[in-house]
């Protein structure tokens, strides 16, 4: 196996292969990959100038542009360790990554100076801004500085800490080595035989594994061409495809789900789409998708800290599944003793590297998670799931999104497939809420197809006809939109947080 390099020697490597126009066209601006490469050198050393040194981190609050993306291989090539942060991040949120990282620079769009300025603890001595604002340091100046002599930076030193949803409790900042990253964006381009002729696209933000690795990076290396978009547009989506000659695009979450919904038109297939890469496409939508827009999905499972665990190549797929195990990683399911079960027994999916390189570093700051993810020698997801006896490997749900209900495990994963069935449903969340008689009862909160109206107790009924008794929902919350992620997964805290909201409808109080 080929030795990856550090971030910035492979971006120089990469670039000098690409044709000389080949780039990216972020939320409207173009960069050369050439010429990001150019930029990455002035930046690298306008970082130096400030006094950073190798291993030193930096925080980044910017939203997708070509500026992040000079950022981002600015630091990557000077030795930093780059921080990527969320931009929706409140300011209790907000406070505690600037503190936790440790970081002595904050770089940010204008339009968050003011969040920074509250949040910085006294640790960040300099705050670098994008775009008007009166920033220690401008942006522009820092991104003019001269290119100077470099030093050298090791493969298996930290490139970035991305920091995890932190659902139950803070985030934790995931360590990924230089190396680790060009790894997966390797992989990537691997399995989805990517070439300079492709166009990529990606709705993703720039702190978020996807976008980075297996579309920026991804594009890149095989020498094609990328638009990266700041939204999801369900509406706009294949347009957006036609107008810039999009091959391949990456998708998470609910995006499969809500662009089935939209209403069928009949250019759906005229378009130059040919390959989807991406988790989880429900598999009741899988072949109806591929066959209505005329893709070829590939489905894999990972996570930010063990990237492609799984895979679904076109040479072995088995659809409803996330694929075998990659040519990276081994993979198994286990109960709560950490013994493995028989194949088609459910339990927790983990996961260890079969080459070095390809794992997370750790938990920055927190030994102690660190410790509980690695023990007994496999990093352990958090995530349900089961295997096959063929090896496939089926996600049901996070184990924290099991619902017990009066003795017996619910599957999130489960309701919201049978929920999903009805016609009048576009999107749909299963959650626990308390019961008075405790433990949980199954709560669903659905957001109407277009044109459609979600009648509560027809929807129960449906239900009936899919699920077990003990997993029908109690409750059922008609939103007009669910709380998601920038990568379009929900986040059930938020609604588990509601409670029994006003509107509700409550089955056994009818």
């Amino acid at each position: 196996m080929t030795v990856a390099p550090s971030i910035g020697d492979w971006l120089a490597a990469a670039a000098a292969r690409a044709a000389p126009a080949s780039g990216a066209l972020v939320a409207g601006e173009t960069v050369a990959w050439r010429g990001l490469d150019a930029r990455a050198d002035r930046a690298a050393a306008g970082f130096r100038a400030l006094g950073l040194r190798s291993g030193d981190r930096v925080c980044v609050l910017m939203r997708s542009s070509t500026a992040t993306l000079a950022v981002w291989f600015g630091l990557a090539r000077a030795g930093l360790v780059e921080v990527p942060l969320n931009p929706a991040s409140g300011r209790t949120l907000l406070r505690y990554l600037l503190e936790h990282s440790g970081a002595p620079v904050v770089v940010c769009d204008a339009e968050f100076l003011d969040a920074v300025r509250e949040c910085s603890p006294g640790t960040v001595r300099t705050v670098v801004v994008h775009g008007t604002g009166a920033g220690d340091v401008d942006l522009a100046d820092l991104l003019a500085t001269a290119p100077e002599p470099l030093p050298p930076v090791d493969p298996t030193a930290p490139a970035v800490v991305l920091y995890t949803s932190g659902t139950t409790g803070p985030p934790k900042g995931a360590l990924l080595s230089h190396r680790a990253n060009v790894n997966l964006a390797r992989h990537t381009v691997a399995l989805m035989g990517y070439t300079p002729a492709d166009r990529l696209y990606s709705v993703f933000p720039l702190f978020h594994s996807n976008a980075r690795y297996c579309s920026v990076m991804a594009a890149a290396e095989a020498g094609a061409d990328l638009v990266l978009d700041r939204t999801f547009s369900a509406g706009r989506f294949w347009d957006t495809c036609r107008a810039h000659g999009i091959t391949a695009f990456n998708y998470q979450g609910a995006m499969t789900s809500i662009l089935a919904k939209q209403p069928p038109r009949p250019d759906d297939a005229d378009n130059p789409v040919r390959v989807g890469f991406g988790a989880p496409c429900p598999p009741e939508l899988f072949a109806d998708f591929e066959r209505r827009f005329g893709v070829r999905l590939t489905e894999i499972y990972g996570s930010t800290e063990v990237s492609v665990v799984t895979d679904m190549p076109p040479t072995a797929r088995r659809i409803g599944t996330a694929g075998r195990e990659s040519v990276n990683y081994t993979v198994a399911v286990v109960d709560e003793r950490d013994e493995p079960v028989p194949a088609g027994t459910p339990g927790e999916i983990v996961a260890r590297p079969k080459h070095a390189g390809w794992m997370f570093d750790g938990y920055a700051g927190d030994p102690g998670a660190t410790a509980a993810a690695w023990r007994g020698l496999w990093f352990h997801t958090g995530d349900r799931g089961v295997l096959d006896a063929d090896g496939f490997l089926t996600f049901l749900d996070r184990m924290k999104d099991t619902i017990r209900r009066r003795g017996e495990n619910v599957s999130s994963w489960e309701v919201e497939r049978v929920v999903a069935e009805h016609p009048a449903v576009g999107q749909v969340a299963a959650y626990g809420l308390p019961s008075e008689l405790s433990e949980e009862d199954v709560a669903v909160a659905v957001v109407p197809a277009a044109g459609a109206t979600v009648d509560p107790a027809e929807l129960v009924e449906h239900c009936r006809a899919g699920l077990t008794a003990f997993a029908v929902p109690r409750y059922v919350r008609v939103l007009d939109e669910l709380p998601l992620t920038p990568s379009q997964r929900v986040e059930k805290y938020k609604l588990r947080a509601d409670g029994v909201a006003p509107g509700t409808w409550d089955r056994e109080a009818r």
